[in-house]
């Protein structure tokens, strides 16, 4: 059975959506369109 008052106070809320947003731009995540872009650079020089 659930627990109402303990699942009340393990309640923590969602980001902001500008938060969200921020802490994910704020990360250097590296893909694969990245990653070829750096090639084809590296290819012309």
């Amino acid at each position: 059975m659930i627990n109402f008052d303990e699942e009340i106070a393990k309640f923590s809320p969602s980001l902001e959506i500008s938060q969200a947003e921020e802490a994910i731009m704020s990360r250097e995540i590296v893909d694969v369109a990245d990653i070829i872009e750096k090639i084809l650079q590296e290819k012309k020089q």
